[in-house]
């Protein structure tokens, strides 16, 4: 039996100490403060959380914890991707072997593969391994697009369950959603697009939004999975004075950049609290959000939120 990808699989960020490590017992912290709060399925090691200033080892523990932590409580679909074949078949073994759900494989970047050439990068990947793929399509990153076409092909081959989808292309979307086989899932890659997506028939979000507000994200996913919209459009309603988190959270998308959602994670923890941070104080909202927002720019190129940590934790203390 297929797995089924639906609902809200939160987009984990990966926090790190101040001596750049990964700090395991907030990353464990956080993956209870996901389940604890609805969340349908955890993605590890994704853009989000910064696998791509991982090292192996480093990408394969955060697959180890993530997997142990969970427990079979929700599903992992792990991040295994890479512009080398060799080097994700790599990975995606060992996602296998510690016990993931899923992998999800991102689309060869730099390299600008032909469209034959993505479709056997993933053929190659999904008849080496026993557990479900899902392609991630995400141009504005990788530099070349997956078309309809291509992606249609994939969803032949038994074991590529589904698509993250962030072409930011509804039209892309839309022709994929009619042509795919039933079970296969197209999945949002974009928190703003997810309504739509889903009101035209996709299954869910792999969200970034959800690191904050994981309970709400869920809601509106399952509301839509049942063809409430009307409801669904209420929970993101940022209009709404009291719904400071998602407030917040829009100004992720002002800047394209991970230390955003890292730094509001830590902000947002004086509001509701995220476990693994501490020393935070609901009255320092106003100063608090202009510090996140300059230092985040300023350190775009250090590794996590190390740096932003110790910084978070002068203002706040």
């Amino acid at each position: 039996m297929k797995m089924k990808l639906e609902g809200s699989y939160t987009a984990l960020i990966t926090p790190f100490n101040d001596k750049y490590e990964i700090d395991e017992e907030g990353y464990r912290q956080n993956i209870d403060f996901q389940i604890g709060n609805g969340t349908n399925g955890l993605l590890p090691v994704g853009t989000t959380g910064e696998s791509a200033t991982m090292t192996h080892d480093e990408h394969k523990r955060i697959m180890d914890i993530a997997v142990d932590q969970a427990n079979g409580k929700i599903p992992v679909l792990t991040g295994a991707g890479s512009n080398n074949t060799l080097e994700s078949l790599d990975l995606c073994k060992h996602a296998e072997n510690t016990g993931a759900d899923a992998v999800l494989i991102v689309v060869p970047y730099y390299n600008k593969p032909t469209q034959e050439g993505l479709y056997q990068h993933y053929k190659k990947i999904a008849e080496s391994i026993e557990i479900p793929v899902v392609v991630y399509n995400i141009p504005s990153r990788t530099g070349v697009n997956m078309t309809p076409e291509t992606l249609l092909r994939l969803a032949e081959i038994d074991n590529i369950i589904g698509v993250k989808e962030a072409s930011g292309d509804i039209n892309q979307m839309m022709k994929i959603i009619k042509a795919a086989p039933n079970d296969f899932s197209v999945m949002s890659g974009d928190d703003g697009l997810t309504l739509p997506l889903m009101a035209l028939g996709g299954r869910g979000v792999v969200s970034v939004v959800s690191n904050i507000v994981p309970d709400k994200v869920a809601k509106m996913c399952d509301l839509l999975l049942g063809n409430k919209i009307e409801e669904a459009i209420g929970i993101f309603d940022l209009s709404t004075p009291d719904n400071l988190p998602l407030q917040l959270a829009k100004f992720i998308y002002l800047y394209q950049n991970n230390n955003i959602i890292n730094h509001t994670s830590l902000y947002l923890s004086a509001y509701n609290p995220v476990p693994a941070v501490r020393g935070f104080h609901p009255g320092n909202w106003n100063r608090g959000w202009s510090h996140i927002f300059k230092y985040s720019l300023n350190l775009c190129s250090i590794r996590g939120s190390s740096a932003s940590t110790v910084m978070l934790r002068i203002f706040f203390s």
